[in-house]
């Protein structure tokens, strides 16, 4: 994850890679949770798709937190359909790393998945968390449907007010927008801290705990 080509610039629908039509492999049954990575999910669920990073340890945040149902890694945010890891690691396919989240909201509020994401990277770097450094590394949060929206706009704005607060001096630099296609990993990157507990994690939030209470849930 660290090593990959550090392209800062998103490509272009005309200059980004052509990618396939179909879905690169096929997934089975999560690692951790023993249920499907992939729609159609039990009645009830509900999704969310954000980028912290390199994807490895962001999921294990989530599939780590009460009321989660099934999480996956996957690419979002870009041009090219159904994209490599290699391909997304060379900046020429617009995609960010992305972990896909399936909850319960009777079980843990929209506002709970939300504070895990703001606290658990630094949501003011640019293209990059820590070491890693890329457009595919870039911060980024999409959002499903009114209620996702005006959540991710309020735990925003109350992270920022926070943030300053704390002495922090650089702007969220998260990318909030519409959910589009979620292109699914590899199946050797799902839940890859499961399989390989002591392998590369380049998380680190800003230890600034964001506010609760903001009426997300």
């Amino acid at each position: 994850m660290l090593f990959a080509r550090k392209s800062l610039d998103l490509p272009t629908p005309e200059t980004a890679l052509p990618g396939r039509p179909t879905p690169i492999g096929h997934l089975g049954l999560h690692a951790v949770t023993g249920h499907p990575m992939e729609p159609p999910f039990p009645e009830g669920l509900e999704t969310l798709v954000v980028g912290m990073g390199c994807f490895w340890g962001a999921e294990r945040l989530f599939w780590e937190t009460d009321g989660v149902w099934t999480t996956a890694v996957g690419y979002a945010g870009g041009i090219t359909p159904n994209p490599s890891y290699s391909e997304t690691c060379s900046g020429r396919t617009g995609h960010t790393e992305a972990v896909l989240v399936a909850f319960d909201p009777s079980v843990v509020p929209l506002a709970t998945l939300l504070r895990v994401f703001w606290e658990g990277h630094d949501p003011t770097q640019v293209m990059r968390q820590g070491n890693d450094v890329g457009s595919q590394y870039r911060s980024a949060l999409y959002w499903s449907g009114h209620e996702q929206r005006a959540a991710a706009e309020a735990t925003r704005d109350a992270f920022a007010a926070a943030l300053t607060s704390a002495g922090h001096t650089r702007p969220i630099a998260t990318e909030l927008a519409p959910a589009g296609p979620f292109y699914y990993a590899e199946p050797y990157h799902q839940q890859y801290l499961d399989k390989n507990p002591s392998g590369y994690c380049g998380l680190g939030g800003t230890g600034v705990s964001c506010p609760t209470g903001l009426g997300a849930g």
